[in-house]
């Protein structure tokens, strides 16, 4: 009986984390702070000492999630792991794990099989606290806000008008819509009110696209909470509260460092959903990974079409970041989805389905190096019931494209599985050829921003919006914030808004429910289709298969 991915992590041998940091990345003892034996944070004062050429980031994204599972994170660790190897001094750069979909359908985000990053249960439940601090900072200006309006409002918020929601890092559907202030003048004025979910947050933005502490503390002063009668906005320094936001996020600034089940370094810091968010680990990570190393191994979550683009237009816009390659996972199972084949029949041989499902694979690879002008290879992920015919079949088209393809088992073998991977990788990234750029310019309008990546990216025909949000667009464009990037909340399941459409439709209208702006983050949000941004829980949730047993050993993490 194969063992679970909980089980082969419990069972790893893993290194003292002040051992990794000092002889792997040759960090001293004074700037890593020890988070048990196995967890440390990186101070900042000593990251930013650091000097020298910077590594070659290597960004891992995939084709559109199918219920088959893709292995976008399994993969980073498995090349990560594969290019130590080989002999180049490589290091990971991953998010961390919301709670949300551990508890609900998705599961952990630590990688699988014999490519994962430890120790497991640490960082897919509570890790170091950054998720409470983050949620803690962004609930603290809530009651502020309340507490100023019920002392005289000298701000002159305008009630039917406040747009800060409260957040929590679980999914919970009874929250989304909410009412505050019930019983009395003492408990303020009633309102309609919601949560997100903490990976939503604008500070979780905030912090992943900080640079330093004075640059997070200015942009948590920014965040917009309310507007006056006359629609002027009022902002979190207005009410004082970035000093607090920021104190409660003091130590969770500072990246985390762990391993793999190899003994290898991995930076995990920061977490937004990249269907509702800009789905990064955090600049500062990624940042200090490239002084750390010669190969930095990210990801960007979900599809090329949306993590991989907020990488590109928000995150790399933002922080001066320059991809030098890009890997695209895929797997013979999620082709079949995409060709039409249900769950029950992934494992079935089926040529024909795979052959139709490439268009999927096919339009994402064509976003990466059309649209975002990096060289990829396509990584497979290998499953025991993968055929011959249908990975010649996934070359041959593939290789019509001038695109590499590369069978990986680092799941099954670790990283001698993704040696050839990592040579590919390698490969590309020294041939210089990567040409980065954005899908649209920033003096691009809000509303021509949104129909390139519409057009461009998600093959859509065009966008749409009611009178009201044209309108709010509109508003935001004359106010000034015209020149922001556009973060897009979308269904991760399909190019279009309808999470049933696989494969890659084209025609399709993208149509934008709301309209949100991040001041502090410095973006956008369009809502699109039927996409929540506190997300509910499946029938049967991932929770109702962990338990700890008397000895304090978990299971049924995944």
């Amino acid at each position: 009986m194969a063992l679970s991915d909980i089980d082969i992590a419990q069972a790893a041998s893993l290194k003292p984390i002040l051992q990794i940091a000092q002889e792997r990345l040759r960090i001293p003892l004074e700037a890593l702070e020890p988070y048990g034996h196995y967890k440390a944070k990186i101070d900042l004062a000593w990251l930013n000492k650091q000097t020298g050429p910077n590594g070659k980031l290597i960004l891992v994204t995939a084709i559109s999630p199918t219920p088959a599972g893709e292995g976008k994170t399994t993969t980073t660790v498995g090349l990560g792991d594969a290019l130590n190897r080989i002999g180049k001094r490589a290091v990971i750069a991953l998010r961390e794990p919301s709670l949300g979909p551990v508890f609900g359908m998705k599961g952990g985000a630590a990688g699988g099989g014999y490519a994962q990053v430890v120790p497991m249960e640490d960082i897919n439940l509570h890790f170091t606290g950054d998720f409470n601090a983050i949620a803690l900072a962004h609930n603290i200006l809530a009651p502020l806000m309340d507490n100023h309006i019920h002392h005289g409002n000298a701000l002159g918020f305008d009630v039917r008008r406040i747009v800060w929601r409260r957040v929590m890092d679980m999914n919970d559907r009874a929250l989304r819509s909410t009412v505050v202030s019930l019983g009395g003048p003492g408990n303020g004025f009633p309102r309609e009110d919601g949560f997100d979910i903490v990976v939503a947050s604008e500070v979780m933005a905030i912090f992943c696209l900080a640079t330093s502490r004075k640059d997070l503390k200015a942009r948590l002063g920014s965040i917009i909470v309310g507007y006056t009668r006359e629609q002027a906005p009022i902002r979190s320094r207005d009410l004082n509260a970035q000093g607090a936001m920021a104190a409660l996020l003091k130590d969770a600034i500072k990246p985390n460092l762990v391993q793999t089940l190899e003994n290898n370094p991995a930076i995990i810091h920061g977490g937004p959903f990249a269907n509702i968010a800009h789905g990064c680990n955090t600049v500062t990570a990624t940042q200090a990974a490239l002084k750390l190393g010669e190969y930095v191994v990210t990801e960007a979550g979900f599809g090329a079409d949306l993590g991989a683009e907020k990488f590109i237009d928000i995150k790399c816009r933002k922080s001066g970041l320059r991809p030098d390659a890009a890997v695209v996972v895929a797997t013979l199972r999620a082709l079949k989805h995409h060709g039409g084949v249900d769950a029950k029949d992934f494992n079935t041989p089926n040529p024909a389905a795979v052959e139709k499902g490439l268009a999927n694979l096919e339009r994402h690879v064509n976003n990466i190096r059309n649209h975002y002008g990096l060289p990829c290879v396509v990584s497979i992920n290998h499953f025991s019931s993968d055929t011959q015919e249908e990975l010649d079949l996934l070359r041959r088209h593939m290789d019509r494209l001038g695109v590499p393809v590369v069978v990986a088992r680092h799941w099954a073998d670790g990283s001698a599985g993704a040696e050839e991977l990592a040579h590919m990788v390698v490969k590309l990234a020294e041939s210089g050829s990567a040409n980065m750029r954005y899908v649209y310019q920033d003096e691009d309008s809000l509303w021509d921003k949104m129909k390139a990546i519409a057009t461009k990216v998600y093959g859509a025909a065009d966008i749409s919006a009611d009178s009201a949000v044209r309108a709010k667009i509109a508003k935001l464009q004359q106010d000034g914030y015209g020149h922001y990037p556009v973060c897009v909340a979308k269904t991760q399941y399909s190019f279009s808004t309808d999470p049933k459409l696989r494969a890659a439709p084209s025609g399709h209208m993208v149509n934008i429910r709301e309209v949100r702006l991040a001041a502090g983050a410095e973006f956008v949000v369009m809502i699109c289709g039927d996409i929540m941004t506190m997300p509910g829980l499946p029938k049967e949730p991932a929770s109702m298969r962990i338990d700890i047993d008397d000895d304090g050993k978990i299971s049924g993490l995944f």
